[in-house]
């Protein structure tokens, strides 16, 4: 910290993308982190500079404790694989809320595409219209917008999707490409020549504490570009890391909608199809004006980490210089 005193922020979901980026960053800057979970015993060995502390983020009075002292709350509570949002999603927030009212903390809290419809498309500001057309999107405007109405500290910061170094709700490693494989192959979600948005989970976070070192207002929400690119850039950097040319697929979308009454996790995923049928671009210009620049890590770099992280790395290849 620029002051010199270590300040207190709560991590909710530091095991995860989100939360473990956030927890990692803040704790660079000089923040103690303090991370709740079911079985600190259990993870606490592979974060060992993290104050865990028991506690579920579905139980209100423990995510309060928790947050006793706490200058900010970091919500990274996600339901895994999209699985029963609509329950757990909002409670886990609601939880959080109580905590933060009696903390006094303010909420960091990552926003995404799903709260846009296609009349705001392509280019999202912050002051786009939040027409979902999907049922986890409706959940999403909700949840912001309860966050909006509390009277609360809150920081929002949207972004495209997300690319980091643990398995998690994303679509790198839900079905991109195989975990537990070295890189060989590539199935992607959309048509090749449509620009999508992508987010490096540690540029988010480096993002969440250059916000906080400069004066906010109570509300404040922010969008980050992040990649903005095509199938083929996104295919062409991760054919980069490897020296043999990596065979590219479309996602099946037809065999998923055959298994999805089956699989909740697919009828989640299949809701989210619109968002690669057209360009969903980010626009960052009130981030840039606030920061001066947005912290964005070279794509090549970024997805060498997120496949090492993934088991993913082309290791029965030469991996070349990012």
């Amino acid at each position: 910290m620029t002051n010199g005193t270590e300040k207190l922020a709560l991590v909710i979901g530091a095991t995860g993308g989100f939360g473990g980026a956030m927890a990692r960053g803040l704790l660079a800057d000089g923040w103690r982190i303090r991370a709740l979970h079911r079985d600190p015993q259990r993870v606490a060995r592979a974060e060992p500079a993290f104050d865990w502390v028991a506690g579920d983020a579905m139980v209100e009075s423990d995510v309060v404790v928790a947050a006793t002292g706490a200058e900010i709350i970091v919500h990274g509570a996600s339901p895994p694989g999209y699985r029963n949002w609509a329950k757990l999603a909002p409670t886990m927030l609601a939880n959080t809320l109580a905590a933060a009212k009696a903390s006094g903390a303010r909420i960091l809290f990552p926003g995404n595409v799903y709260n846009f419809g296609p009349d705001a498309f392509p280019t999202l500001t912050e002051a786009s219209p939040q027409n979902p057309t999907t049922r986890k999107g409706r959940i999403r405007v909700a949840m912001e917008q309860t966050l909006r109405d509390s009277g609360g500290r809150v920081l929002i910061v949207r972004a495209g999707d997300f690319i980091g170094t643990r398995p998690g709700s994303d679509w790198l490693s839900l079905g991109m490409i195989r975990r537990g494989k070295p890189l060989g192959a590539v199935t992607y979600a959309g048509p090749l020549e449509i620009a999508h948005a992508w987010t490096w989970l540690p540029d988010m976070a480096e993002t969440f504490v250059r916000l906080l070192a400069g004066d906010l207002a109570d509300f404040e929400d922010f969008h980050m570009q992040g990649y903005a690119i095509t199938g083929h850039v996104l295919v062409a950097a991760l054919q980069s890391l490897t020296d043999r040319k990596l065979r590219v697929s479309r996602l099946p979308w037809i065999a998923l909608q055959a298994a999805a009454p089956f699989n909740e996790s697919l009828r989640e995923m299949l809701e989210m199809r619109y968002l690669w049928e057209t360009p969903v671009l980010m626009d960052n210009a009130r981030l840039v004006q606030r920061l001066g620049a947005e912290p964005r890590t070279p794509l090549p770099e970024a997805l060498a980490q997120a496949l090492a992280g993934l088991d993913a790395s082309p290791a029965m290849t030469t991996l070349k210089a990012a």
